[in-house]
């Protein structure tokens, strides 16, 4: 009888923690269920507090060189000659020069570090130093931007005539 009671207390006792572990279970999978429940609705809520705020993208700056090549023809090695690309801002925000390099330090570039207004223009001068140099000379300029295209290549070509050679 006594082994009949503890048998019998043994099933009560592994039924009842059986119980809690389902409880507590489901308790569990409410919680996180609540919780997803909540980030996904403050999402949404954020996106509709942005549409009634009027906040939109951002836009983005596009850059369009009016010239992507000049063609000095024929100059006297020694002489300086210059050009000036001119560029406008085609996109929806401010357009930022970030860097603009060449490809030897015969070549000098020189621009404007402000950005440039949705609409407005700019300009880029290049100075070609010819000294030491003859025939034809190919430079490339590179231009880095904060535009949807991000890098253009601007070119300039010039014959230079050595007399002493």
């Amino acid at each position: 009888m006594a082994e009949a009671l503890l048998e019998n207390s043994l099933k009560i006792e592994s039924s009842y923690m059986t119980g809690n572990i389902e409880k507590t279970n489901i308790q569990l999978f409410l919680v996180i269920l609540i919780l997803a429940a909540a980030g996904c609705s403050g999402k949404t809520q954020k996106g509709e507090d942005n549409a009634k705020s009027g906040l939109s993208d951002t836009g983005s700056a596009v850059i369009a060189f009016m010239k992507y090549e000049h063609l000095f023809g024929k100059v006297n090695e020694g002489e300086k000659v210059g050009c000036i690309f001119t560029f406008e801002n085609k996109g929806t925000a401010n357009l930022v020069l970030l860097s603009v390099s060449t490809t030897c330090g015969c070549t000098v570039p020189k621009y404007d570090r402000k950005p440039v207004a949705p609409g407005k223009s700019g300009t880029l001068e290049v100075v070609f130093d010819t000294s030491g140099r003859s025939g034809i000379q190919t430079k490339t300029i590179t231009v880095k931007s904060n535009a949807k295209t991000p890098v253009i290549l601007l070119k300039i070509t010039a014959e230079v005539i050595n007399d002493n050679l």
